[in-house]
């Protein structure tokens, strides 16, 4: 029942040339929408300074994390969550007494959605926040709702109150679309935690899921344990790129980017050595999976997980990687023999293309063929800037601006954390983002979407406003400079942006299908769309300023770097498809008829190309095993849509108010509450087919030969 979505992944100057030079004034003089406040600030300037504390708000009143009363301090947690378990009785209570209908599915909603409210905001807390004490008060509430929820999964009463509305055909055919699916939705969650089973059957299940997060939890954070070898047993020269830790040397990570191939070979080698704990862990993992799949009425783990997606089934997805793999399979030779060209030039005596070798050898071709070292764009790149822009393009879309507004004391866990609130021009305010952009000392380095609270109407007619933060490790702004980005953090930037509007545009009746609570290969969809945004000229031009004396980004430069993301990038892409197909054999047919192990390197070996290296496990690394079990193939799904909406839909104008609306329509205002294949029907006005969606993966690895012709000018 608890639906909680982790999604996981830019001077003032510059901010009011633009301003100016679009003839677009002082936001503040703008005529204002119903429902602003006059404290809220332009967004471009609030991004390049630094705060100015909370100096007003001294002596007033301590409103607690993202103004919940409660959290004003630690213990305000335990506080919250018994207030929502009182709630969860009463709902409990009344839901059973309640005769089938409508009310049933909202009553099953305000259930989902006191909960949500606590645990969705603990798990943010309990990973971000600053203070042991607010992080392990999180991390106990995230236990006590994780148990009320399992309760409540495997409640019978409560199953049989949405079973008796669903039982009823004339009941059900009276339901609205969006009604009838979120019943559905509730009911599935319970039937994959096997409630319609018998007593025993029931228990079996419910000690399968325990056992099944338990070794999920095990093996992620087996996925970052790093592997110990002695010194000696490294030339000497090489040493000092690693840790050292008495006679042993620490390898935590593949050393990609590293220019030496020896370090490389080195790091692939010793990060990848299989460790039996792990390997276990894994194949237990698998194995329950299956087991609690085939319990609960499914074949494979993958049917189990793939129902409700764009996909629907595993064989879809195998269908779309096969015919994805043979479309890329002459572009990715090429893509190889291009490395090993590179790989000959650079090192004449060891050419041979290793597993470890793409990912340097790609960035040496883009920087030698395009000149994009990253610090020639930063200063175009200021953060305020970029906020700009993005308030630029979704005014422009959706008639939506941002507005920075200072916080209450105790609202935020950090003084560098902004609050934005999104208003509609004629909606009024849709709801707040919180952007806590900037690096800190144990702040995790990952690029995220958390909802806070979930959109919902209310049965007081008024719409509980959705609440998300946005999360990203920005470098802070020095003395001589504001913070200026590289085009990967403008670009990811956009991307996390896009996850936000998801969450802000979405208006849905029901919590539990709000914004990005929706199957995993749709809701990337908004979020890679927005990366096709942030790499159109048009689109850059309207931001991209250097910070100090407001001159344009060269439009040369902006295509320079779109063209050199497509160096190499069959590979790349051939390498997600090979990630996603053994993703789809461990979750397949069981048992498995090989190793794990065994399973990598034939599949390696028929999905990407380069060699299997003897007495390696990169699988024990592959931590989106645990999150996207059966549905890593999600990224190029997601990917594939979003390519045909930019062509089909914004390419010609990527600031169309009208397609820009009936994206919301078709698309962002639903969340989970529609079919995603009628969503992307409904957008494309066609239904594409599997091969529609290879297409528009093939087609954007094509040159674009107008950017040769300007660079040889």
């Amino acid at each position: 029942m608890l639906c909680t979505l982790r999604l996981c992944g830019l001077g003032a100057g510059a901010a009011a040339f633009q301003l100016l030079r679009t003839g677009r004034g002082d936001p503040l003089a703008r005529i204002w929408p119903r429902g602003v406040s006059t404290s809220w600030s332009p967004v471009g300037a609030a991004f390049n300074v630094k705060p100015q504390g909370r100096r007003l708000d001294l002596f007033g009143e301590r409103r607690g994390l993202f103004g919940v009363p409660e959290l004003s301090a630690p213990e305000g947690f335990h506080v919250a969550q018994e207030k929502a378990l009182r709630k969860t009785e009463a709902l409990m209570e009344l839901v059973c007494k309640t005769p089938p209908g409508p009310k049933t599915v909202l009553i099953f909603d305000e259930l989902s959605d006191s909960l949500c409210k606590v645990a969705d905001l603990a798990d943010f807390v309990k990973i971000a926040h600053p203070d042991p004490a607010f992080r392990e008060a999180a991390e106990e509430a995230c236990r006590c709702i994780g148990t009320m929820v399992e309760k409540l999964n495997t409640n019978v009463e409560l199953y049989q109150s949405l079973q008796k509305l669903l039982a009823d055909k004339k009941l059900v055919d009276s339901l609205d679309p969006e009604t009838r699916r979120v019943a559905e939705l509730f009911m599935f969650d319970f039937e994959i935690s096997g409630i319609h089973l018998d007593k025993e059957k029931r228990k079996r299940a419910v000690d399968l899921n325990v056992k099944i997060l338990d070794l999920s939890s095990t093996f992620l954070m087996g996925t970052h344990i790093p592997n110990k070898i002695g010194k000696h047993l490294l030339p000497e020269h090489i040493r000092h790129h690693f840790t050292l830790d008495g006679e042993h040397v620490l390898v935590d990570g593949l050393h990609a980017e590293a220019p030496d191939d020896l370090v490389r070979e080195a790091a692939y080698k010793i990060f990848l050595y299989p460790n039996a704990r792990q390997l276990n862990c894994l194949e237990e993992l698998l194995s329950n999976r299956d087991l609690l799949a085939k319990l609960v009425g499914y074949s494979t783990f993958s049917h189990r997980a793939l129902q409700g997606t764009i996909a629907q089934n595993p064989e879809t997805v195998m269908q779309f990687l096969e015919k994805l793999s043979d479309k890329l399979s002459e572009r990715t030779v090429r893509d190889f023999e291009m490395l090993r060209g590179m790989k000959m030039k650079l090192n004449p005596h060891n050419a041979e293309l290793m597993p470890w070798d793409p990912p340097y050898y790609s960035g040496v071709l883009r920087a030698e063929r395009y000149n994009i070292e990253p610090s020639l764009y930063c200063p175009f790149f200021s953060l305020g800037a970029c906020m700009e822009g993005l308030n630029v393009l979704f005014n422009q879309l959706f008639g939506i601006s941002l507005y920075a507004e200072q916080p209450a004391k105790g609202e935020v866990w950090c003084e560098d954390v902004r609050k934005l609130a999104v208003v509609h021009e004629a909606e009024g305010l849709l709801g707040y983002i919180y952007c806590d952009f900037f690096q800190r000392a144990d702040k995790p380095h990952q690029d995220c979407h958390f909802t806070i609270r979930g959109g919902r109407l209310k049965e007081n007619g008024d719409y509980q406003l959705p609440v998300v933060v946005l999360m990203l490790n920005l470098p802070q702004s020095s003395r001589s400079s504001p913070t200026l980005l590289t085009p990967g953090m403008m670009e990811n930037l956009f991307h996390e942006m896009g996850h936000a509007m998801h969450s802000m545009l979405g208006r849905t009746r029901y919590q539990h299908v709000t914004g990005t609570r929706c199957p995993t290969d749709f809701a990337e969809v908004p979020s890679i769309l927005m990366e096709y945004f942030a790499n159109d000229y048009r689109v850059v031009n309207q931001f991209a300023r250097h910070y100090q004396t407001g001159q344009p980004l060269p439009k040369n430069m902006v295509s320079r770097l779109c063209e050199s993301k497509k160096v190499c990038a069959a590979a790349d892409t051939q390498l997600q498809v090979f990630y996603a197909t053994l993703d789809q054999i461990y979750h397949g047919k069981h048992p498995l008829r090989r190793s794990t192990t065994d399973i990598l390197k034939e599949t390696q070996e028929k999905f990407y190309g380069l060699p299997y290296v003897p007495d390696t496990a990169w699988q024990l690394r592959f931590s989106h095993l645990v999150g996207y079990g059966a549905k890593y193939y999600s990224y190029l799904m997601s990917r594939a849509v979003a390519s045909m909406v930019w062509k089909e839909c914004f390419l010609q104008d990527p600031f169309n108010r009208a397609v820009g609306e009936r994206y919301r329509r078709e698309m962002l205002a639903h969340g989970g509450g529609k079919e995603p294949m009628l969503m992307v029907q409904g957008m494309l006005q066609k239904c594409p087919s599997i091969d529609d969606f290879v297409s528009a993966l093939v087609s954007d690895l094509d040159l674009d030969f107008e950017t040769f012709f300007m660079d040889s000018e």
